[in-house]
């Protein structure tokens, strides 16, 4: 992550010659009598953060020393890739600066700045056509007066860096992994009543945990996470709700950790009745928390989860979009002599893992056959726009033309998802059944515990 000094001018500013940001790391100390002290001077929250309530929620964790708040650690989420000349402003006005924290411009109104790139230089250009100097990236920007950034016509908390590409301007938003949290659980669990609040929170201390294992070293790359499904769906501002931001203030400071440690917590939003160990659909070792675990309802015959909309599902392709997909995506994920798949006949499942999910699945053409291992399948058998199978749970039915080619594939599946880790839905339907967030992910996570990360871990 960036490192962050006090600068005249810019508070906490995100300015130094390192082009990678580097965690903010706050410990917390507390009293003898164990009420809880106030936090450093001189903290790099970002000033958009909203105020903190007193801790009055039950499972307000206690701080102690040593503790790390993974929650104040900030984490650089890409945006994406504008090829154009993207724009960032704020309603109070907004600071420019450099990799080094040299001052580029300013507004004190509401004025937006383009961002221009030649090559790796970048400038911004204010909406009355006086621009900055030209600089190496990143170039930054802070909102002045705690507002929010508005960047490309969406707001966000936190600061914005600008990284000059070979394809346009790339935008890190630069923010507390809290502030981030707010923006991602209501997208990744899906708008909750406050009935569902310990599937939510549930899902904040799954996603605080992600996001922090995945920050990157400051020499990899210029981001941590991406906002979308290649990490966790993050939607800024204007994704949060008051039910998800509670989650995520009432479990501050909470992770998932295995023997000590902060650990990875994938999730997914239907298991089907039962998740998955990770190498059943992935090409890895086994981690002893990430285990196959049953979602079925004691004393019935339901499953927590068959609330959700696709806990069945059937899909039905034809022939030409079977014959389309192979023909694009199969090379990828199989041996293609040649790069030729030819014209599918039949596709059948090559047995089952332990979970009931597909092991394997042959692709029969009339130049071969063809073996796609575990979840692989999902990224083959895609739809005309692209979306993959919901799932590796099902079982598949080929009808034959005339001819002996494929004529249409009928699929009938299971759950929504790789179904590793935690069920979306089956905490949803745990949460409705009583169990508290503890509960739930000590369920989908076996041999875990959950607390605040030490301080000096990483």
């Amino acid at each position: 992550m960036m490192r962050r000094r006090l600068l005249t001018l810019f508070v906490a500013a995100a300015c130094t010659t390192s082009s990678s940001p580097t965690p903010v790391v706050t410990t917390i100390p507390i009293d003898v009598g164990g009420a809880p002290a106030s936090a450093p001077r001189g903290r790099t929250t970002s000033p958009s953060a909203p105020p903190r309530a007193p801790a009055t929620h039950s499972e307000q964790p206690t701080r102690d020393l040593g503790v790390r708040d993974v929650g104040d650690t900030t984490i650089r989420v890409m945006l994406g890739v504008y090829p154009a000349t993207p724009r960032v402003g704020g309603p109070s006005g907004i600071m420019l600066t450099d990799r080094s924290g040299g001052f580029m411009g300013r507004t004190n109104d509401a004025t937006a700045w383009r961002i221009e790139r030649d090559g790796r230089m970048l400038r911004g250009v204010r909406s009355d056509g006086v621009p900055t100097s030209w600089a190496e990236g990143p170039l930054y920007a802070r909102a002045l007066g705690g507002g929010l950034l508005d960047v490309a016509g969406k707001p966000y908390r936190g600061d914005a860096a600008f990284f000059g590409t070979d394809s346009g301007v790339m935008v890190v938003n630069v923010v507390r992994i809290d502030d981030y949290l707010r923006g991602v659980v209501p997208l990744e669990i899906g708008t909750r009543a406050p009935d569902d609040s310990a599937a939510i929170q549930a899902q904040a201390v799954t996603a605080r945990s992600y996001a922090y294992v995945h920050l990157a070293s400051p020499s990899a790359r210029n981001y941590d996470v991406t906002g979308g499904t290649q990490d966790q769906v993050y939607g800024g501002v204007a994704a949060e709700t008051d039910v998800a931001s509670q989650a995520v203030e009432s479990t501050r400071t909470l992770v998932l950790k295995y023997a000590g440690r902060v650990v990875n917590a994938p999730y997914s939003s239907t298991c089907g009745g039962s998740t998955a160990a990770a190498s059943e659909l992935w090409r890895t070792n086994d981690e002893p928390y990430l285990q196959r675990v049953s979602d079925q309802i004691p004393g019935t015959g339901r499953y927590y989860c068959d609330i959700a909309p696709r806990f069945r599902w059937t899909k039905t392709l034809e022939a030409a979009t079977v014959n389309a997909a192979l023909s694009r995506y199969l090379a990828s994920y199989a041996k293609v002599p040649n790069g030729r798949v030819g014209v599918a006949r039949e596709v059948s499942v090559g047995g089952h893992t332990p979970s009931g999910r597909v092991a394997t699945t042959t692709i029969t053409t009339d130049r071969g056959s063809f073996v796609v291992r575990g979840n692989d399948i999902r990224y083959v058998l895609r739809q005309p726009g692209g979306e993959i199978l919901n799932s590796t749970d099902f079982s598949v039915e080929s009808i034959s033309a005339a001819d002996g080619s494929l004529a249409r594939l009928i699929i009938h599946g299971t759950g929504y998802g790789h179904g590793v880790g935690m069920c979306q839905w089956g905490a949803i339907g745990r949460a409705r059944a009583g169990q508290d967030f503890r509960l739930i992910l000590s369920t989908y996570y076996p041999g875990t515990t959950v607390g605040p990360a030490a301080a000096d871990d990483r």
